[in-house]
């Protein structure tokens, strides 16, 4: 099962990480000045993970893969990482839709 991972940054700003079973990062936040803040993005997360809709799919100017996770307003809430492929990519994203619901949230200072 998926874990999202909150932690400071070095500027003080709250980031999370949904991270896969295997302990790979699969989504991850902006910076939020506040961890309720961070910890709101969670659930936004959480419920919009399973819609196919709310996924932006990407290319780089470098050719790589990426997507990006939305929220019903539009606002983007979580970042993949670069992908070699296209369905290393599409893999990601069902990753997500996997794990982010029922994640749990762990909390790191």
């Amino acid at each position: 099962m998926g874990k999202f991972v909150i932690n400071t940054r070095k500027n003080g700003e709250f980031q999370f990480n949904l991270k896969a079973s295997n302990g790979q990062i699969i989504l991850s936040s902006e910076g939020y000045s506040t961890r309720s803040a961070c910890e709101n993005g969670v659930e936004s997360v959480k419920k919009n993970a399973p819609d196919d809709s709310r996924y932006e799919r990407r290319t780089t100017e470098s050719g790589k893969f990426r997507f990006n996770l939305k929220a019903g307003n539009g606002q983007v809430i979580g970042t993949s990482e670069s992908y070699e492929s296209e369905s290393g990519r599409d893999n990601g994203i069902e990753s997500v839709k996997k794990n982010a619901p029922d994640a749990e949230v762990i909390i790191e200072d």
